[in-house]
């Protein structure tokens, strides 16, 4: 059947809690990496490490062969914005590298991602991944029965492109998830209070600001998927799956297992974190 544009799926009880569960997989699955990653590892081992944890949590890595996608997680390091191929390139001091995965778990999807921070970095980057990872929460602020999807992406871009001059990636949006990987709407990261879809209770989004340093502007590499910065300046990327609800949303995925994981690893930098910027 094909599917009618702006088919916006409620989710029952019943579907939400299947629902978290695949989130909170994914998260778990974040938890182990963030316990692990340091300078010398590659993004194929982070690959490979997610790919077997999902399969021993009997769930599917969603992202593999999606759309001919060949690897199981986007590996997006420094000026890659989103869908960068693992490879066997050994990170760096310094590196920020942005883990997005997605998993089926009866039948539901999970998919969010994280930015961790190798080491030692500028001031300016510190501050780049704080206010992105603070506008995921105010866009999730926002994320309510009877405001619109508008609401979500001015509350992010004016956290972040209207307080800090940060480029707001256009060609890439938060979306729908269900049943489905990409349901409607689609959630962009820039736009204007009161336009679009209006949400209603218990429809699921991920919601994933995408935030450059410098210029918006973006490119496509020659293999069709890895999206880097035009001015070669760093990118960073948070998103969570949000479930909408009356008078504060709910999130369904779980970062404080991975920021504690964070914390606990010696070769990764939280110095960035803030109270706004952590998880509720």
């Amino acid at each position: 059947m094909t599917r009618r544009p702006n088919m916006m799926i409620h989710k029952t009880e019943a579907e939400i809690a299947l629902m978290k569960e695949s989130a909170t997989l994914v998260s778990k699955t974040l938890t182990e990496v963030a316990k692990v990653l340091k300078p010398g590892m590659t993004t194929m081992q982070i690959d490979k490490l997610c790919a077997e944890f999902v399969k021993d949590h009997k769930a599917v890595p969603s992202f593999y062969q999606y759309r001919g996608y060949p690897h199981n997680v986007c590996a997006s390091v420094n000026d890659v914005v989103v869908h960068g191929f693992p490879n066997d390139t050994p990170l760096k001091e310094g590196d920020i590298v942005s883990i997005d995965m997605g998993v089926i778990l009866n039948g539901w999807h999970g998919d969010h991602a994280y930015t961790f921070i190798l080491g030692d970095v500028s001031a300016e980057v510190l501050q780049l991944v704080r206010v992105t990872k603070e506008s995921l929460y105010k866009g999730i602020e926002k994320a309510v029965v009877n405001n619109r999807v508008g609401d979500i992406a001015y509350a992010i871009q004016e956290h972040t492109e209207g307080k800090h001059g940060y480029g707001v990636v256009r060609e890439l949006v938060g979306h729908g998830l269900g049943r489905n990987m990409h349901e409607d709407p689609q959630v962009p990261n820039y736009g204007k209070r009161g336009t679009g879809p209006k949400l209603k209770e218990n429809l699921v989004l991920a919601i994933e600001p995408m935030i450059n340093m410098g210029t918006r502007e973006v490119y496509t590499e020659d293999d069709g998927w890895t999206i880097r910065t035009a001015d070669g300046k760093p990118s960073v990327h948070f998103e969570h799956d949000v479930c909408i609800r009356r008078n504060k949303a709910l999130i369904l995925s779980d970062y404080s297992i991975i920021e504690a994981a964070e914390k606990a690893n010696g070769h990764l930098n939280t110095s960035y974190y803030h109270p706004a910027a952590v998880s509720a």
